[in-house]
């Protein structure tokens, strides 16, 4: 027996997104699967700063249940508002700052 075949999910986002500082704007993540959307499918974002190497992770969705990062500068100013069953892997980030500017990233992965 060979290696298990892999099923590709593809994941949707915006190229640019604007905000003001002091507003709030909505990261869109969208995805599209062959397969059932499983219970242990798992969305992560991760962001980089602009001018920075270094991609830190800002949320992650498991097991029915969004953690949202609890210490960095996203603390209290992100909110889940995504459904993985909808295939929406969406926040917002409130109060925006001009350190935000950066690139974000949604990462999902659906585990047959």
């Amino acid at each position: 027996s060979g290696p298990s075949p892999t099923l590709s999910i593809h994941v949707y986002t915006q190229r640019e997104v604007y905000g003001t500082v002091g507003s709030h704007v909505t990261l869109s993540c969208s995805f599209w699967s062959t397969e059932w959307i499983s219970d242990d499918i798992s969305i992560t974002w991760h962001f980089q700063a602009e001018g920075s190497r270094d991609s830190t992770s800002i949320f992650h969705y498991a097991k029915g249940q969004p953690y949202i990062d609890d210490v960095g500068t996203f603390k209290e100013r992100m909110e889940w508002v995504g459904n993985p069953y909808r295939k929406d892997g969406s926040i917002v980030i409130h109060n925006l700052d001009y350190t935000d500017n950066g690139t974000f990233t949604c990462d999902v992965k659906n585990p047959p």
